[in-house]
């Protein structure tokens, strides 16, 4: 694990990148790597998250600027901007049920090929995907998802990268964190080892690659 700067980090993302943001509606995301990505204008972005937030926060902000090629979520009901974009055809967007979406990156965490799930069988869910019969019931074979970086955002981080989350800004954090190339995380505050209580840990040192300083 490494410390670097807000700029240091987004500097090592390219365009085009696939990206995992965590939070649920701006809750628990990185919101200082977002304004990075948005000044240095970082373009066709392949964003994972589970929603679009709203324009000018979280996510949102990077529809504000037209920097999303595609996108791989569960809503964008509250963001007009990312509506209109998919509806012009200038991004590309993938609309799954909740469940499925953070069992994808689970999946994809945890090196297994994907997740078998009856949500959607005998929907518009299942055109293309792959149907398994097990014990009579079908199955829809929903494939795991990876990404080039995760944006993480934690609570408490300390001096080596274990993480602890705040209530429900915990959200999709943790899955992300195990399902990216590169993960680079900011945390509200940054602790010297043992202050976060072994039991309190729930993403694992080893599986920060770069913390964003804070200061």
């Amino acid at each position: 694990m490494k410390s670097v700067s807000a700029e240091e980090a987004v500097a090592m993302i390219p365009n085009g990148a696939s990206i995992m943001v965590g939070g649920f509606m701006g809750v628990g995301t990185p919101e200082r790597l977002l304004d990075e990505l948005v000044r240095q204008k970082k373009t066709g972005i392949s964003l994972i998250s589970n929603d679009a937030a709203v324009p000018g926060k979280g996510v949102g902000k990077l529809f504000d600027g037209e920097q999303v090629s595609s996108m791989i979520g569960t809503h964008i009901g509250l963001n007009p901007k990312a509506q209109q974009q998919m509806l012009a055809t200038r991004i590309k967007v993938d609309l799954i049920p909740q469940g499925t979406f953070v069992e994808r990156i689970r999946s994809g965490g945890c090196g297994l090929g994907g997740v078998l799930t009856p949500t959607g069988v005998g929907t518009l869910v299942e055109q293309g995907k792959q149907r398994v019969e097990i014990n009579g019931k079908t199955f829809l074979l929903e494939t795991a998802l990876r990404a080039d970086f995760a944006l993480v955002h934690a609570f408490l981080s300390d001096y080596v990268g274990n993480l602890s989350y705040a209530l429900t800004a915990r959200n999709f954090n943790p899955v992300m964190a195990m399902a990216a190339d590169t993960v680079i995380v900011t945390a509200e505050h940054i602790v010297p080892v043992g202050v976060i209580a072994p039991d309190h840990v729930v993403t694992p040192g080893p599986l920060v690659d770069y913390l964003v300083a804070n200061g």
